[in-house]
């Protein structure tokens, strides 16, 4: 079953990914890169830990986490 907040969320993912390469090859910027990485990246983890929450009220929390 594909969910769209899911999709866009790994989609978003993918394309950090290469900004961060490219930044860190390029243009040697190394601390930016990996904080925005880390920030990128951690989208995507959020949606799925809410999407396994154990309950409606912790759903909502981790999807909130994952707007911020």
């Amino acid at each position: 079953m594909s969910n769209v907040i899911v999709d866009k969320s790994k989609s978003f993912a993918l394309r950090i990914i290469k900004v961060c390469q490219h930044l860190g090859s390029e243009k040697k910027e190394y601390v930016l890169s990996r904080q925005m990485l880390r920030s990128g990246t951690s989208i995507g983890a959020n949606v799925k830990e809410a999407i396994r929450g154990q309950s409606k009220a912790d759903f909502h929390a981790k999807m909130y986490i994952a707007l911020k």
